[in-house]
């Protein structure tokens, strides 16, 4: 396995048209069009089961991931401040949302 692209969505009524996405690269296969074709498919699986808005977070510092997020419609909303902890330092995320 290379990659992974993960959509959970929305359960209860109020949120039903919306999905939580987690994804992920190996190292040496980044930068190779793999997560835009993740983000296409994630995009037609959507479209077809009625999601009206994607939602992910990403590590302020992982830029490479969110130029990409932002290649494919994704804005920022907003900061995360300290909401994970990796080798005892406290990182903020961003909070990013696609609309379709």
């Amino acid at each position: 396995m290379i990659g992974y692209i993960l959509a959970l969505r929305g359960t209860p009524n109020r949120i039903k048209h919306t999905a939580y996405i987690v994804t992920g690269i190996k190292k040496d296969y980044r930068g190779k069009g793999i997560g835009k074709t993740f983000f296409t498919s994630l995009d037609n699986w959507a479209k077809g089961n009625g999601i009206k808005r994607l939602e992910l977070t990403v590590i302020r510092t992982n830029l490479v991931a969110k130029r990409l997020y932002e290649q494919k419609g994704f804005v920022v909303e907003g900061t995360r401040k300290n909401a994970m902890i990796i080798d005892g330092d406290f990182i903020d995320e961003f909070y990013m949302a696609k609309l379709l």
